[in-house]
């Protein structure tokens, strides 16, 4: 199984490396790990997120030697949306009814919009939105553009993509 794992590490040299050994002792197998050490959480702590692939039977054998070491596990969890990727629309997107926008992608239930910002400079004139929309897999993301494009022909909407958001 593949799931995603936040964590919360004191900003001391060794804690990547405390956060590790468990996931050796349970077998787990590393995709990717996200270190956010510029950035500090509100209790001061440095966000790692770790995407992994394990027996689901392991799991909270796996947090409970975490949290034995003293690491705070804010969040493991099934890891079912595994793509994304990043569009802007342009247009009179808030008009058009970005609420239905995001239920065409939502209710495919292997796709979904997991961020969405909007622009408006000023009352009639276009508007702008940057959509992030993560899936089940590549087909499934390809999908999901393919249901975007549609949408955005049947509301006049520019649809640019993708647009490779900054690194995480």
């Amino acid at each position: 199984m593949r799931l995603s794992m936040d964590l919360e590490l004191q900003d001391i040299p060794g804690q990547l490396l405390l956060a590790l050994q468990p996931l050796k002792e349970n077998k787990a197998n590393i995709i990717s790990v996200v270190h956010h050490r510029d950035r500090k959480t509100p209790r001061g702590m440095i966000p790692v997120r770790f995407v992994l692939e394990m027996d689901r039977s392991k799991i909270e054998a796996l947090q409970t030697k975490l949290k034995e070491s003293g690491i705070s596990v804010v969040r493991a969890g099934e890891d079912r949306f595994m793509e994304s990727v990043s569009v802007v629309l342009v247009g009179h997107v808030l008009d058009s009814d970005i609420g239905d926008t995001v239920k065409r992608i939502d209710s495919t239930g292997f796709a979904e919009v997991m961020d969405l910002a909007l622009t408006m400079p000023g009352v009639d004139e276009p508007s702008s939105a940057f959509m992030k929309i993560r899936a089940t897999g590549k087909a499934e993301i390809q999908k999901a553009l393919t249901i975007l494009r549609e949408v955005g022909k049947e509301k006049k909407l520019l649809v640019i993509e993708p647009i490779e958001a900054e690194a995480v």
